[in-house]
C-alpha cells in the first residue's frame, strides 16, 4: 500500500511538471522553487515604473520584440557596446528604444532575492508581457528559463522590419521566423501603444501617397515641423492596449507605411478589417503570437548564461 501511495505520488508529480514544461527547457513555474518571487518581483517594478510613466509600456513591447528577432528572446538587445564590438542597441534602428532603467531595477531586486538565477532575457519577456496587460491589453503567460546571450553585434539588426516596408516584405520576414500573414498582423497590432518619430515617416510627405488620407497627411507634415524626432502617435490613445490602430488603418490614418500596408494590400487586408471589428479576437491571436515568439531560439545550456549585469557579458 505505501508503495502503491508513493508511485501514485510521483506519478503525480510528474503530470505536473509535464502540463507546466513547454520546450527547449523552458516551463511556466521555472523559477516556483529557485526564485518563487521573481513574477511578482517583476510585475512591482514594471506597475510602479507604468504608474509614473505610462508611455513606456510600448517601450517594453517594442524592446522585447526587438530582442526576439535578433538571436532570438536572449537579452542582446541590452548589452552595452565595448570598444572591441557595436552592439545591438547602437543600431539606428534601437537608439529609440526605452525602458532600459526597468529591467535594470528588476534585476537589481532579483540579485538581492535569488542572485544569478534569473536571466535577463526572463526579465525583458516577463516585462513587456505585465506591460501590455497594465495597459488594457490581453492576459497571458509565457514560459520562463530561457538564458541570456553572449552576443550582441549592430549588423544582425538588419533582420529588423523596417518602416518603409509593404505587406509582401513583412509577410516575408516573419515568415522567416515561423510566423503566418495572421500572426504578422497581431503582432503588429502592438503599435497600438506608443508613438512613430517623424524620420520614419517622412517619406511619406514628399510625394503624393494613394494610401495616406489628405488630413492625415496635414497633421503629419504639422507634426515633422518640429524636426525629424518629433513623435506622431499610432492611434488616438498611445497608452491605452486596444484596437484603435487597426481602426486607424481603416481610415488610411496609419503612421508608418509598414503600418498602411497592411490594409492596402489584398493579403492582409481582411485581418485587419477582422481585429478592427472585434478587439477580442485581435487579443486572442496576440497573446498567441506573443507567447510563439517567446519561444523563438531560446537559449540553453552552455549556448547562453545568466548575466549578472544586463548591460554585459559574465
Amino acid at each position: 500500500m505505501v508503495i502503491r501511495k508513493f508511485f501514485g505520488v510521483i506519478l503525480v508529480i510528474e503530470l505536473i511538471v509535464n502540463v507546466f514544461r513547454v520546450a527547449d527547457g523552458l516551463s511556466m513555474q521555472y523559477y516556483l522553487i529557485s526564485c518563487p518571487f521573481a513574477e511578482q518581483i517583476v510585475r512591482n517594478t514594471v506597475t510602479r515604473a507604468l504608474q509614473a510613466d505610462p508611455t513606456l509600456a510600448a517601450g517594453l513591447v517594442r524592446m522585447n520584440f526587438h530582442d526576439c528577432f535578433i538571436e532570438g528572446c536572449d537579452g542582446s538587445v541590452l548589452i552595452d557596446s565595448t570598444k572591441q564590438n557595436t552592439a545591438e542597441k547602437d543600431s539606428p534602428a534601437n537608439l529609440s528604444l526605452r525602458g532600459y532603467e526597468v529591467i535594470d531595477k528588476a534585476k537589481e531586486e532579483l540579485e538581492k532575492q535569488c542572485p544569478g538565477v534569473v536571466s535577463c532575457a526572463d526579465i525583458l519577456a516577463m516585462a513587456a508581457r505585465d506591460a501590455v496587460f497594465w495597459a488594457g491589453g490581453p492576459v497571458y503567460d509565457i514560459p520562463k528559463g530561457r538564458k541570456d546571450g553572449k552576443r550582441s553585434k549592430i549588423e544582425d539588426t538588419i533582420n529588423l522590419p523596417a518602416p518603409f516596408f509593404n505587406a509582401s516584405q513583412l509577410i516575408n520576414m516573419f515568415g522567416q521566423h515561423g510566423f503566418s500573414a495572421q500572426e504578422m498582423v497581431a503582432l503588429s497590432g502592438a503599435h497600438t501603444l506608443g508613438v512613430a518619430r517623424c524620420s520614419s515617416f517622412k517619406s511619406r510627405l514628399s510625394s503624393l501617397d494613394p494610401n495616406l488620407d489628405s488630413d492625415f497627411a496635414k497633421t503629419l507634415s504639422k507634426t515633422c515641423s518640429a524636426g525629424d524626432n518629433a513623435e506622431q502617435s499610432f492611434d488616438a490613445t498611445r497608452n491605452n492596449f486596444d484596437n484603435l490602430y487597426f481602426n486607424a488603418l481603416q481610415g488610411k490614418n496609419g503612421v508608418l507605411t509598414s503600418d498602411q500596408t497592411l490594409y492596402a494590400s489584398p493579403q492582409t487586408n481582411r485581418i485587419v478589417n477582422g481585429y478592427a471589428f472585434n478587439q477580442a479576437k485581435f487579443f486572442f491571436d496576440f497573446q498567441q503570437a506573443m507567447l510563439k515568439m517567446s519561444l523563438l531560439d531560446v537559449k540553453e545550456g552552455s549556448k547562453g548564461e545568466v548575466r549578472q549585469n544586463c548591460h554585459k557579458i559574465n
